[in-house]
């Protein structure tokens, strides 16, 4: 068996890829629940079904939908243009940091503007958050993925910094958190038996405007060719300065948005632990949905997926919470395994397989 190159990439593989890396996934879950001594089917039930069995539960996949519908809009545009903004995790915690100091002393204030201006506050600052990484890479041509990166573990730390500190509540009883979130700083619910916000509503806008903005506008066309080429784009005359520095501020401005959807959303305080990696977990969503604005709504469902059924794994199975991050590697690693077959093909005997041939 060799894996010879393919004459053209294969768009049945393009899109076969997520499928069969979700296949995969829930095979070699299967395998680590019994190496772990639970049954592999009954454990599976519990991970990806047993969540959905209620409304509640539907409603609950929701609350973890939206940031991370909202995080990955922003990437896709700069993952189609190539530009790898590893950073959302760091700007959606520097959003809720500055979102959630602003809605602190906003506590005593009531009016119709407390709320944008809470909005406001959490889309400026993750702007500003990616606005340090465009700067760097335009004037300085840094490495944005080592930038971004770097960004995340500083916004971290700022945010520990906060509620450890100034952000502190006095009659928390000395925990690292602020106080609890006036009720009108908080976003309105959907329904008061669920804990889903009008941000799902805002998140589910947002893809529609990236679908029509890289399909139907200029600017969707300009960073499409960014992206493949981007001497060409130079050549074509368009700005790539000006669109980098669009991507990465736009990328900032959703990971804002997320960042308030939670903490003026189901959290209603800052917490150390507010992100539960959203950021990095839009990443993954991005290249399974294959940077399509329906596909990233799918893939946004199976992570969010990911979310509750790593806590039914805790309640149910007594196992740690990190089973969460390790079903979501899994997923990104079988996703890049398959994504080899896009351009390569096995070859088996000197003849392809069927799977290849495509």
């Amino acid at each position: 068996m060799r894996i010879e190159k393919r004459l053209q990439p294969s768009q049945t593989m393009v899109y076969l890829s997520p499928v069969l890396a979700l296949v995969l996934t829930v095979i070699a879950g299967g395998l680590l629940f019994a190496a772990l001594g639970h049954a592999p089917i009954a454990s599976l039930m519990i991970f990806f079904i047993e969540p959905l069995r209620d409304t509640y539960g539907w409603s609950e996949l929701a609350v973890k939908v939206t940031p991370l519908l909202l995080c990955a809009t922003g990437l896709t545009l700069c993952f189609k243009a190539k530009i790898w903004n590893i950073g959302a995790e760091g700007q959606f915690v520097f959003a809720a940091l500055i979102g959630g100091a602003v809605s602190l002393q906003l506590t005593e204030v009531e009016g119709f503007w407390v709320l944008p201006v809470i909005l406001l506050s959490g889309v400026l600052a993750g702007m500003a958050w990616a606005g340090i990484a465009a700067l760097l890479l335009t004037h300085f041509n840094t490495n944005e993925i080592l930038t971004t990166i770097m960004l995340n573990y500083i916004a971290v730390n700022l945010l520990l910094w906060g509620v450890h500190g100034p952000l502190k509540d006095p009659a928390g009883f000395n925990f690292p958190e602020s106080a609890l979130f006036a009720e009108h700083t908080l976003l309105p619910l959907l329904s008061f038996d669920y804990r889903v916000t009008v941000a799902l509503f805002i998140a589910l806008f947002m893809v529609v405007v990236i679908w029509v903005l890289l399909a139907r506008s200029l600017l969707g066309f300009q960073l499409r060719v960014l992206g493949e080429n981007r001497n060409a784009a130079r050549f074509a005359g368009f700005n790539s300065r000006a669109i980098i520095w669009f991507l990465l501020l736009f990328s900032g401005a959703m990971a804002g948005l997320a960042a308030i959807s939670e903490t003026n959303g189901p959290v209603g305080q800052l917490i150390p632990t507010l992100s539960l990696g959203y950021g990095y977990a839009a990443i993954i969503v991005v290249f399974m949905g294959r940077m399509h604005p329906v596909g990233i709504v799918l893939a946004s469902m199976l992570l969010g997926l990911t979310y509750l059924g790593g806590e039914m794994a805790q309640i149910d199975l007594g196992l740690p919470k990190s089973i969460t991050g390790l079903f979501q590697g899994m997923l990104l690693f079988f996703l890049l395994g398959c994504d080899l077959l896009i351009h390569y093909r096995l070859v088996l005997n000197g003849r392809a397989t069927g799977v290849a041939t495509t």
